[in-house]
């Protein structure tokens, strides 16, 4: 039976390895009767995607870059992630705008209130709240671990192939989101073997009450 809509999203810095438990998630939700929604940010709808691929494959200045990731969240939020909670679903996303402050703010170094203008603009719900997920699992790796993870794995896209620096940067920009609002945040060692991180992923669920 469906209850009231849940948003949960994944992030972390490229190689953290949220990816490989996003299934798992969106598995046992379903097991216990629930209707799941995996989607991915930036993407999710075909003129979002459209726009990943322009963001990742495109050399552009940071303002460009980040209006492309909050155009293409305006879309994944009025096509798929709104109405998906409307109608009691769970969705679970990998990356939101929490990617957005961490890669374009804390990475590129682009000014903070600018995304925080955009976030209010962007993601403002009909009740006048700013929409935001109910829980954010954020996976934390030291850099250089993510780096050799990565490594030989695919062909890097223009965020993979940054220098490690990048990645520091990328990394204490999320620590900064989680420390601004620590009741969203589950922040999971993500340096654990598999198990171990499944183990905090549900225990992170499970004390929000989702299950």
């Amino acid at each position: 039976m469906n209850g009231r809509g849940i948003f949960i999203s994944f992030e972390g810095i490229d190689g953290a390895g949220k990816s490989t438990h996003i299934e798992a998630l969106a598995q046992a939700f379903r097991d216990r009767g629930r209707i799941v929604t995996c989607t991915r940010e930036p993407g999710g709808t075909p003129l979002a995607e459209a726009l990943r691929t322009l963001a990742l494959e495109q050399a552009m200045d940071p303002l460009t870059e980040a209006l492309l990731m909050f155009a293409a969240r305006r879309d994944h939020l009025a096509q798929v992630i709104e109405p998906a909670l409307a109608r009691g679903e769970v969705l679970v996303c990998d990356r939101f705008t929490d990617a957005t402050f961490a890669y374009q703010g804390g990475g590129r170094g682009f000014d903070v209130q600018v995304l925080e203008q955009l976030e209010r603009w962007v993601q403002a719900r009909a009740d006048g709240a700013v929409r935001q997920p109910d829980l954010t699992l954020l996976f934390e790796l030291a850099p250089e671990v993510a780096a050799e993870r990565l490594a030989g794995a695919r062909v890097p896209d223009r965020f993979e192939s940054q220098p490690l620096d990048f990645f520091q940067r990328v990394a204490r920009g999320y620590a900064r989101r989680a420390e601004a609002d620590p009741a969203r945040f589950a922040r999971i060692d993500a340096s654990q073997p598999r198990e171990a991180v499944w183990a905090a992923v549900r225990a992170a669920v499970a004390a929000k009450g989702f299950w």
